[in-house]
């Protein structure tokens, strides 16, 4: 890239920006935009909305996410924008929910909306206003006595200095900007396209490993169920509750206590994801006369059994864990696999499947509340092999899925380095580090 340091810098006079080009000037915010404040008679305007994100976008445009489309002839006194106005969220602007829309519409009563008062290029502040630099003073101009309660009100925003280089370089520097940005953007999906295609390889193989074994050549029989479709005609096909050593269990009904490593850590619903991974912040334990009657053993597997993220399973190992003890709270259910019947590492991978995501939604077909209960989970058809098939299931599994993972893990830390990249170029440009006109 052509980049080059300008001729000659000086002291901004403002210490969070330190030094800028000499023939730059700041001036404060209220000097370039003022507040706009139209609202809207009830029209057939579009619903906006903005993100730290996605910038600006139109509710019209979720539809397809499965969101709502509100009729804007409700929403009489809405805020009207206009485009190449500024939208600010001011409960999140400090966190960079702020951005120039590209339509015109309609947004919430509670945010601001600005508009440019000179010639000055949106584009330049579109990308200053990004910048960690900013999100930094946004913050420290925000008011609130807690992060979630922080607001960015305008006079606030007002005071805050912009760097202002001359019109023809912010216009250099919205072109370059554009252009490399997205070049970044699109290798970032490329590799995002990558991973999905690795994902959707790991569950076929998954799927295929679980029902229909690993000898291409075996003699298959219809397993009655449509999810799983055939397996080898030696399986069998059982309820989950006849494959575990004691009944389903709920866990225990407790908000948790502050994290203390002498006592059992307390697992609830939102401490994993779908990897099958502990998050180890914001931690919580249980005392021991409490957690007593809800320890968890290698191997026990637990299932998320309503919210948003019904359905996920975890498989404790005690090989993978920090903490001594560990018990789990309401909204999981534990079952603990009977290992003369079925591998824990076995029914693991099953909840991995294709086969068990097919299940989760046909109960979800048939319930306007998305919640499974231990009586849903103790019907889970479950195909079964004979142990030693299980046992080279797993380790096919192990190797073939941890080859998968790590090329996720590769594609991952490589979107992240782009990522890294295109906010350390946005903040040397902008800020007149390096110049590119």
């Amino acid at each position: 890239m052509d980049m080059h340091t300008y001729d000659s810098y000086k002291d901004s006079g403002i210490d969070w920006l330190g030094e800028i080009p000499s023939h730059w000037e700041v001036k404060r915010i209220k000097y370039l935009f003022k507040e706009i404040n139209e609202r809207s008679l009830g029209g057939n305007e579009d619903l906006l909305s903005v993100s730290q994100y996605t910038g600006v976008t139109r509710k019209s445009d979720k539809l397809q996410e499965g969101d709502l489309l509100t009729n804007a002839s409700t929403l009489e006194g809405y805020k009207v924008v206009r485009k190449r106005q500024l939208v600010s969220n001011i409960m999140l602007a400090w966190n960079g929910s702020l951005a120039f829309s590209e339509f015109d519409g309609i947004t919430s009563p509670a945010y601001c909306i600005y508009k440019l008062t000179s010639d000055d290029n949106y584009k330049y502040f579109h990308y200053l206003f990004k910048t960690d630099l900013y999100k930094s003073e946004f913050k420290r101009n925000s008011s609130g006595v807690i992060e979630s309660r922080l607001r960015l009100y305008t006079e606030d925003f007002f005071r805050i200095w912009a760097i202002l280089p001359l019109l023809h370089e912010q216009e250099a520097i919205a072109r370059f900007l554009d252009d490399k940005c997205a070049k970044i953007d699109e290798l970032v999906a490329i590799k995002e396209q990558q991973i999905d295609k690795l994902k959707e390889l790991r569950q076929v193989k998954i799927y295929q490993a679980v029902t229909k074994g690993l000898n291409p050549n075996a003699e298959m029989k219809d397993s009655g169920i449509d999810w799983i479709g055939e397996i080898p005609t030696h399986w069998e096909v059982k309820r989950l509750k006849n494959v575990l050593a004691n009944k389903l269990k709920y866990g225990a009904n407790e908000s948790g206590y502050e994290y203390d490593e002498h006592l059992p850590r307390y697992i609830r619903i939102t401490d994993f994801g779908y990897d099958g991974k502990l998050n180890e912040e914001k931690k919580l334990s249980l005392p021991f006369e409490i957690a007593k009657d809800y320890l968890l053993k290698d191997g026990d597997i637990l299932f998320a059994r309503s919210g948003a993220t019904v359905g996920k399973a975890y498989q404790f190992k005690s090989s993978m864990s920090t903490e001594k003890f560990y018990c789990y709270a309401g909204y999981l259910i534990k079952a603990e696999p009977d290992t003369q019947i079925i591998l824990s590492d076995f029914l693991n991978y099953y909840t991995q499947s294709g086969a068990f995501n097919n299940w989760k939604n046909s109960i979800f077909n048939k319930a306007t509340i998305e919640n499974i209960g231990a009586d849903k989970y103790a019907e889970l058809k479950v195909p079964i092999p004979p142990l030693h098939e299980q046992e080279a299931i797993v380790a096919y599994l192990d190797e073939a899925t941890n080859k998968i993972d790590q090329a996720i893990a590769q594609r991952e830390a490589q979107i992240e380095k782009l990522k890294a990249y295109k906010q350390s170029l946005i903040n040397e440009v902008v800020t007149g580090k390096v110049k590119v006109c």
